[in-house]
Parts: C-alpha cells; structure tokens; sequence
C-alpha cells in the first residue's frame, strides 16, 4: 500500500502530475525514501506515528514522485549519466553548480528534497540501539 494518496499529494502542495503518473511513480517513490529512513514504516504503523513525523515522511514521498518526474526516470541506472562525452578531439565535460570539489555522484537516485523534509524528524538516524 501507497504511503501518499494522491489527494494527500495535492494537499502538500505537489501539482506536477496527473493521478495517472502519480500512480505510476508512488510506489517507487515509496521504496526510495524507504531506502534512506531504514525501512521504518515497514516495521512501525504510519496512521499510529506522532503527526509531525508521518507528515514530514508523506511530503518526502511527493517531492520524491516529483524528482522521478522530472528526471524521467526511476532507478539509479536510469538517471546515471557520464560525466564526460568525447567525440573525435572534443570532449564535454558536466560541471555542477554546487560542486565542491568532491566526487560526488551524477544524478542521485534519492532527492535533496527528501534529507530537507526528513530533517528533524529522527527518521534519518543511523545510530545503533543499546539492548
């Protein structure tokens, strides 16, 4: 089952797509946010969750149908692209706006947008539990 209805979708301020396309993305979205939060609403209930946090989760989803959206695909494979292309004696290279220098990867499966709405909410902690 869907973490986000499309209705819920509308709600949080997404407007980019059609329920049609919604429904085609929400499900991978789903799994990519997942991916990032350790899979935590697989083993806790969302409906039973403190509000600030489902809400915050359900609009990490939207902006993740989104980012599928407007890259145009879902999987890591489908958004890799080469950062350097040489035909004969050119060659273009891609710079980032925001590059820092480092090697970072070209088009991340998972959306800044996502870190931005999860922020704050405990859903990112990578910690391990004392027993």
């Amino acid at each position: 089952m869907p973490y986000l209805t499309f209705q819920e979708y509308e709600k949080n301020g997404f407007t980019e797509l059609d329920e049609t396309e919604f429904d085609s993305l929400i499900n991978r979205a789903g799994d990519a946010v997942d991916s990032v939060t350790r899979h935590f609403y697989k083993f806790n209930d969302i409906n039973d969750d403190v509000e600030f946090r489902r809400e915050q989760f359900k609009k990490a989803v939207g902006a993740q149908v989104e980012y599928f959206h407007d890259m145009g695909a879902m999987s890591s494979h489908g958004l890799s692209e080469p950062s350097t292309i040489q035909i004969g004696r050119t060659s273009e290279s891609k710079g980032s706006r925001n590059s820092s220098g480092q090697n970072e990867p070209q088009n991340k499966l998972v959306s800044d947008d996502v870190y931005m709405h999860l922020k704050g909410t405990g859903l990112l902690y990578k910690g391990i539990g004392v027993m």
